[in-house]
């Protein structure tokens, strides 16, 4: 056993040597690589990439390195059909590297191989990517030669709760901007209600609000709490009113009717122009017109006129139901791409 661990040392510090200071051949570089990846897609957060050769002359060993963000992808395993010993993949300021080689007086691998499988795993949701950026090749006779691949793939780790959701494009796509996140790492609650604090830090962010030092004019808003911050400076900022002249109500559901208010404020905001300015150009077209609160008429008339906001359903507007996670996300997408 110890004899067969120290022919296996060997081995690996010969390749190793090889890799690094073996002279490059001189022959045309006319061997080709594709790197694909399993699925595009997945709530688990694994995906495999696979690495081919074509017209490869003579593999006998080599050494594959990809770029990654180590911050949020991990290398879970690699493999090769290739018979003979590998060196476990090494990961070092987000570069991966992986390297394989054959055992004993053999030829090396020759016209389309299949160099191997990487498999990584996504921490956390959103859109990683990996480069393949290098493929140093050592022949039979120990002549090594590096290629550039430069080949990327892109891979979406989905919250596992937004599966078949009608938001999950726009909240996929709104994480990716890290504009919003999930409540951990594989969860979304995309139907969960949102708080009068989280929409208005959703609008904070979305609009990239500077912190400010004015008074905290809401006794409900204490010093300390997680948006204190984020209520002072979107009230500065004429995006938010209080629910009384001393009480914003920051832990209460916010009311669909509600948020349509603070996203045309944003709107104004944004654009430099008052929404006293701003001309509906029609009524409410839907069933539950009255139900909409007299202060809140004209905001969801130009909301719902400028594509903001949707009804619930093509009836109903639904003013005083509370909004969801996944509908904040997806006006807060219109509104940015609206401003863009």
């Amino acid at each position: 056993m110890i004899k067969r661990k120290t022919i296996l040392t060997t081995l690996v510090c010969n390749l190793c040597l090889s890799l690094a200071v073996a002279a490059p051949i001189s022959a045309a570089d006319v061997s080709q690589f594709e790197l694909t990846t399993s699925d595009t897609e997945s709530d688990t957060g694994e995906f495999t990439v696979t690495l081919k050769g074509q017209n490869i002359q003579d593999l006998f060993a080599y050494e594959v390195k990809f770029n990654i963000d180590a911050s949020n992808v991990e290398v879970v395993k690699a493999a090769t059909a290739i018979n003979g010993f590998s060196v476990p993949p090494i990961v070092k300021n987000n570069e991966v590297t992986f390297a394989h080689t054959k055992i004993g007086k053999v030829d090396g691998e020759k016209g389309n191989v299949d160099i191997g499988t990487i498999t990584f795993k996504a921490k956390k949701a959103g859109t990683t990517s990996v480069k393949w950026t290098d493929i140093k090749i050592v022949d039979h006779n120990l002549g090594s030669q590096t290629f550039k691949p430069d080949q990327s793939t892109s891979f979406i780790k989905v919250f596992s709760d937004l599966a078949g959701h009608w938001a999950k494009p726009d909240i996929m796509q709104m994480v990716d901007k890290k504009i919003v996140e999930g409540m951990d790492d594989d969860h979304f609650a995309p139907d969960t209600n949102v708080t009068r604090a989280q929409f208005a830090t959703l609008l904070s962010k979305a609009l990239n609000l500077q912190d400010d030092a004015g008074q905290n004019p809401f006794a409900d808003v204490a010093a300390g709490s997680w948006y204190e911050s984020t209520v002072k400076k979107s009230y500065a900022a004429g995006l938010i009113n209080g629910v009384a002249d001393d009480a914003f109500a920051p832990e209460q559901n916010i009311t669909r009717e509600e948020m349509t208010a603070m996203l045309l404020r944003a709107k104004a905001h944004a654009t430099g122009t008052k929404i006293e300015d701003m001309a509906v150009k029609g009524s409410i077209p839907f069933s539950d017109e009255g139900s909409v609160s007299d202060w809140a008429k004209k905001v969801v008339a130009l909301a719902v006129d400028s594509g903001l906001m949707n009804g619930r359903t093509d009836q109903e507007f639904a003013p005083q139901e509370h909004a969801s996670r996944a509908e904040s996300v997806v006006v807060l997408k219109r509104l940015i791409a609206g401003l863009n």
